[in-house]
């Protein structure tokens, strides 16, 4: 699979944990394009597992990243992004910043995440938390390319995702984003529909 990126993009990685984001991310980019979720964390608690202070550390994120996107710079968001609330704050600084954001959906078998999970030692994530992260994810994945990604990218073994392939491409100007701004106007007309059709 080639993955094609312009090279001004956000990069939105999804997955559950022990998907192997964090891997792929780092075998295709470079550190400093990289902004982690965990990394945060660890800047303001010492612990990247200190799930206390999530609400900080993404106010952080989106701030670095709304300040690489304004100047141009390529950069890849490290977290589960398994809900849909979490990634449409992060497609509004994309599309605020005019932007173009690439979904990489890593949708490995759970035994798969599990397994790698029990493998950390020290302070794994919890298999139902696991699991809420697989449910969120395959609630969102019918409807993913209408929530204003310019291009969604699903990989769904270790396999396809070690053999993936990042191309960069030039980079893109503000018109970059009328396909998302109408994939967003048409999911917030559907989302009136329902609810008129559910009153």
């Amino acid at each position: 699979m080639t993955i094609a990126l312009p090279a001004n993009a956000m990069v939105v990685l999804v997955g559950i944990a022990g998907s192997g984001k964090s891997t792929f991310a780092q075998a295709r980019f470079a550190p400093t394009e990289i902004l982690s979720s965990d990394t945060f964390r660890g800047m303001l608690a010492d612990d990247e597992a200190d799930q206390s202070v999530s609400v900080d550390a993404f106010d952080l994120l989106h701030a670095a990243l709304r300040l690489r996107l304004r100047r141009g710079r390529l950069t890849v968001v490290d977290a589960t992004n398994v809900e849909e609330w979490g990634r449409r704050q992060l497609l509004d600084i994309a599309n605020r910043e005019r932007r173009a954001a690439v979904a990489i959906i890593l949708d490995l078998p759970l035994d798969v995440c599990l397994e790698r999970l029990a493998g950390r030692g020290a302070r794994p994530v919890p298999v139902h938390a696991v699991r809420r992260q697989q449910r969120e994810l395959h609630r969102s994945l019918p409807t993913f390319a209408a929530e204003g990604f310019n291009a969604v990218y699903a990989i769904h073994s270790a396999t396809e995702a070690d053999t993936a392939r990042i191309e960069r491409t030039p980079r893109q100007g503000a018109g970059c984003n009328a396909m998302s701004r109408r994939n967003r106007a048409r999911r917030d007309d559907a989302r009136s529909s329902n609810r008129h059709r559910n009153a």
